[in-house]
């Protein structure tokens, strides 16, 4: 199951579950769209590989299964 992490590593932005503007890549790497569009060029910063839309899990589910609490944020790694 996806972590759903709770900001972009890059700008720190914060990014819900219910976010539209997360990507991440295969190892769940999080960045906002800006992020991977400006910055990254769509190329993930930790591993290389590229991203793709984070789904949104519904509602209904996250009581069940809750988004991660854990914040990455690693600036100096998307310069």
């Amino acid at each position: 199951m996806l972590a759903l992490r709770p900001n972009c590593e890059c700008c720190n932005k914060d990014l819900p579950p219910t976010s539209v503007d997360a990507m991440i890549c295969t190892y769940e790497c999080t960045f906002c769209r800006d992020c991977v569009d400006s910055k990254l060029h769509g190329v993930c910063p930790n591993c290389g590989g590229n991203f793709e839309r984070r789904p949104v899990r519904p509602e209904v589910k996250l009581l069940k299964n809750p988004p991660s609490e854990t914040r990455v944020f690693k600036p100096t790694g998307c310069a």
